[in-house]
């Protein structure tokens, strides 16, 4: 029994993990620190078990999770939880004629370890909406229930002579059981990176009830709400074709000869005049490179914000603006005018760290825009430069 739990929860986390793989996750993608997400839920429990139908008393439960949407229709979490099982049994007593005695009530204290495959119904229905306040998902997955556990017992005659009871003959032990689960959960978002969430669910488990039921499996259903949050909110970005890197090197390469020979070349032109007009060619338009989805400043960007910040800091007079942008074609309207916003603070950030005055600088975050030059991976820059 236990081996055909294992392979039913592992194959229901299966399918709900490559569902979508050949249509979502080409269209969609998440850097491995975005959309991690951590939640923490209570409700009731109902325990069943599995003998008579019946359900137990309802009972408080608790659950916390931690997991990560890999892109927006698919994700995994990993949740811990515990809860007190109440069920109930007649297999403790029997009278003196072998009939079974009265149905008694028991409870148990329960532990749970799952693995949650989780899949979009809402973004694989009506397609990702980083605007939309609300999102339905299935779930499904193995886990272990953790109880302790009397396994071997006996039947002793009762002080009045009117019947048996079950005793124990062995040692109340800790053990794991395994289980495999499915639901739904509702989420609601207050913002980008709260929600609310609703969620059900359904549970199997090999039996953790020992002497006091002959059934092999007991089930369990779930009913909670709690909050998630995910650390620096939503943020999916559209998966392009890969960027040619030596394409754009060689374009970045190039462009920092150019700056170079006219930084070379502006002494020989301060022995002819005092004017610092001439000097604007050193620094004037310089493109500052980006990777997608990011405003990290690699070793590249960080050599030419040096080469940069030495010419404006030569010319204390002039204001000078960092425009950012980032390419049309990949994200949302809100995600790249975010993008950009980082992308100028970051490189604005960098020109003080190296003594450019703040009050020479002036941030231009331009969201994202038509290609600039003929890539969109030439969009994702930062342009210095005075008009």
């Amino acid at each position: 029994m236990k081996s055909k739990l294992i392979i039913l929860s592992l194959a229901l986390a299966a399918t709900t993990m490559s569902v979508s793989a050949q249509s979502t996750r080409e269209k969609y993608t998440s850097e491995g620190s975005k959309n991690i997400f951590i939640s923490a839920t209570g409700g009731i429990s109902l325990v069943n078990t599995g003998k008579d139908g019946k359900f137990g008393d309802p009972a408080p439960h608790v659950t916390l999770s931690v997991g990560k949407w890999f892109n927006p229709v698919v994700g995994m979490r990993v949740q811990g939880g515990a809860w007190k099982a109440n069920y109930n049994s007649s297999y403790n007593r029997i009278g003196s004629n072998g009939a079974p005695g009265s149905e008694q009530s028991y409870n148990k204290n329960i532990g749970i370890a799952r693995l949650d495959g989780l899949y979009s119904l809402t973004n694989a229905i009506l397609g990702y909406n980083p605007d939309r306040g609300f999102n339905l998902s299935v779930f499904a997955g193995p886990g272990l229930t953790f109880a302790k556990t009397v396994h071997q017992s006996t039947y002793q005659k009762d002080g009045s002579g009117a019947g048996y009871n079950k005793v124990p003959t062995s040692d109340n032990k800790l053990r794991a059981f395994v289980n495999g689960s499915a639901g739904l959960l509702a989420n609601f978002y207050v913002s980008d990176a709260v929600s609310i969430d609703l969620e059900a669910r359904g549970e199997l488990a090999a039996s953790y009830l020992g002497y006091q039921s002959t059934a092999r499996t007991v089930g369990g259903l779930y009913f909670g709400a709690g909050l998630t949050y995910t650390f620096g909110g939503r943020e999916f970005m559209v998966a392009t074709a890969k960027v040619d890197n030596s394409a754009l090197n060689d374009e970045i390469n190039r462009l920092r000869r150019e700056l170079e020979e006219c930084r070379n070349r502006a002494p020989e032109v301060r022995t002819v005049t005092e004017t610092v007009t001439v000097k604007e060619a050193v620094f004037n338009k310089t493109p500052i490179f980006f990777k997608i989805g990011s405003y990290k400043l690699d070793s590249y960007a960080k050599a030419t914000i040096k080469l940069v910040a030495d010419g404006i800091k030569q010319n204390p007079g002039k204001t000078f603006k960092v425009q950012a942008y980032a390419d049309k074609a990949t994200g949302s309207a809100n995600f790249n005018q975010k993008l950009t916003d980082n992308r100028a603070k970051a490189v604005y950030d960098a020109l003080v760290e190296q003594g450019v005055p703040a009050s020479q600088l002036e941030i231009v975050s331009n969201g994202g825009v038509e290609n600039l030059f003929t890539e969109n991976e030439t969009t994702r820059v930062v342009i210095m430069g005075v008009d």
